[in-house]
């Protein structure tokens, strides 16, 4: 397989606004970001992703971009930005920076031109269509309302959005509009970021006459529609293939054989992806479909393909609290994830906060929420006559807040987050979790990623060797080998809270018999002849274990 610096990296995700305000705001900043970034080095990161700074009115936290060349104020200036960026090259990481071109802000100026007048050149920048007998033109639901439209008395039309009618839809079909995303990606490109992360990619292409859906609560329709590659390939062609960047495209509903379309070698269109098989698919821990969608990735992807692995990030709950067990084994559950998101095929990302094991929050009522896709279906099943704290429960485990509370670096006051009034509230549990405790415990979870992070760098078996499922059968127990040029790589995960018996394969035992572990999450001696009794290894609750064999 040839080699890439972006496989090698261990991405860190930055949700600036949670993450440090060092102005008193109550938001984070990237002068607070620039503060912190030694502490991000430390950890052994190579890349920083940094969700989107832009100039927006900040309806869906930046993801509705209001001038693409201007920083939002809450952020900070330009002048900030390229100090930041110069000193993430100094520290030797890299920056890349969130894409989000499916759609704008209703306050960009595109869009209020558009909106102008029928007749206006950039009309067709966006989608309008006629309604239908009163209503929309289809049935479709977007992600973030009942319905993909929203009726403009100006014109009398109706203007299409994948998300909030706050955010509509750009058209892609419209080669002038194309060209001028380019240009804006080569200004970003030239200020010397490394790349980019890309808004829900597979949306651009939208299906051709908007039929209404068999099953429209799917929203499957919205993504992967034919015309999709071929914006991508001209986007390599005109923009990526001349800079020696890193490009992960957010690609929801794929299959892995769709997904190799958009990030096979051959394909020039993305480095890596996104897919969320495990995310949108997997509300719990289920380890058996866990174990299916990374053979059938791995299979798939093998040639000529690469993944990424995470478990969180802003949109989705805390991993601890979702797949761990964030009470009695919150540290051990937390190291388990940890390792195994680091030894499976594919580019490690860690989100801010899970380091030091931060969990999800459960806010009392539906005031203290920010998160707008929540808001608007709760709104809407408060609207269908369900009782308000029933709906509030059963959208609070999946709540996009979950991820977006402060990050909480010590005991002080919002968790030392910042001097003012948080824009939202910090989870009450920073007293006892936070990065001055962790960083002071020699055996914490920051430790820990630490030493995965450097095994990393140091070990190519964990980047590129190759992957076979070691614990076809097991219930509890996930086991795979990672090996590559005669160095075989064991990796044994207990993901539950009982002890658990595991059955060393035939295949291995001889090799397992002079086994060295490499890193484990809990105690162990080097040796484990006095804990493998006829090929069985006993685990501890969530015991993670390396070994090299």
């Amino acid at each position: 397989m040839e080699r890439a610096w972006w496989k090698e990296a261990v991405v860190y995700q930055v949700y600036w606004r949670s993450f440090l305000d060092a102005n008193g705001d109550g938001i984070g900043d990237l002068q607070g970001l620039m503060l912190r970034l030694e502490y991000i080095q430390s950890l052994g990161i190579d890349v920083i992703w940094l969700n989107p700074i832009y100039e927006s009115p900040d309806k869906d936290n930046g993801y509705d971009i209001a001038d693409y060349y201007r920083i939002m104020a809450k952020a900070g200036t330009m002048e900030q930005f390229r100090q930041l960026l110069d000193k993430v090259h100094e520290l030797g990481m890299k920056l890349i920076m969130d894409l989000v071109v499916n759609h704008t802000s209703e306050q960009h100026v595109w869009f209020e031109e558009s909106r102008s007048s029928v007749d206006h050149p950039k009309r067709d920048w966006y989608i309008w269509r006629s309604g239908n007998q009163d209503g929309p033109p289809n049935n479709w639901r977007s992600y973030f309302e009942p319905s993909t439209w929203t009726y403009d008395e100006q014109t009398e039309m109706y203007y299409f959005h994948s998300f909030a009618k706050e955010q509509p839809d750009l058209n892609w079909k419209n080669p002038e509009l194309r060209q001028e995303i380019y240009r804006m990606m080569r200004f970003w490109l030239d200020q010397g970021i490394d790349g980019f992360r890309m808004d829900v990619i597979n949306l651009l292409a939208k299906q051709e006459g908007f039929p209404d859906a068999e099953h429209p609560e799917r929203i499957d329709y919205l993504g992967n529609n034919p015309g999709i590659h071929e914006y991508l390939q001209e986007m390599h062609r005109e923009v990526l293939q001349h800079y020696d960047i890193m490009t992960v495209g957010e690609i929801p509903f794929v299959t892995p054989k769709e997904g190799l379309l958009y990030v096979g070698s051959s394909r020039k269109e993305l480095h890596t992806l996104f897919h969320f098989q495990v995310a949108d698919d997997m509300p719990v821990w289920d380890l058996a479909r866990y174990k299916e969608i990374q053979q059938s990735w791995y299979e798939v992807f093998s040639e000529e393909g690469w993944n990424s692995q995470f478990l969180n990030n802003h949109d989705h709950t805390r991993q601890v609290t979702r797949y761990g067990n964030d009470a009695q084994y919150r540290v051990e559950s937390a190291k388990l994830l940890a390792t195994m998101i680091h030894t499976l095929p594919g580019t490690p990302y860690v989100f801010q906060g899970e380091e030091i094991g931060m969990t999800g929050v459960r806010y009392s009522s539906i005031e203290e929420y920010q998160d707008i896709a929540m808001k608007n279906k709760y709104k809407e099943e408060i609207g269908k006559g369900r009782a308000p704290d029933e709906v509030l429960r059963s959208l609070q485990p999946l709540s996009r807040d979950n991820s977006r509370t402060p990050m909480q670096w010590d005991g002080s006051k919002h968790a030392g987050f910042t001097k003012g009034q948080p824009w939202i509230q910090v989870n009450p549990n920073y007293e006892v979790i936070n990065v001055e405790r962790d960083l002071a415990a020699e055996d914490s979870i920051f430790a820990y990623y630490q030493q995965l992070i450097a095994l990393r760098k140091t070990h190519a078996v964990m980047v590129y060797g190759d992957y076979c499922d070691q614990s076809a059968g097991e219930k509890h127990v996930y086991a795979y080998s990672r090996s590559l040029d005669g160095v075989i790589w064991l990796v044994i995960l207990n993901h539950s809270d009982q002890e658990q018996l595991y059955r060393v394969p035939p295949s291995l035992s001889d090799r397992y018999a002079n086994a060295r572990l490499v890193i484990g999450n809990l105690e162990r001696s080097t040796s484990d002849s006095d804990v493998v009794t006829n090929g069985n290894l006993c685990l501890r609750p969530y015991e993670a274990l390396i070994y090299s064999l």
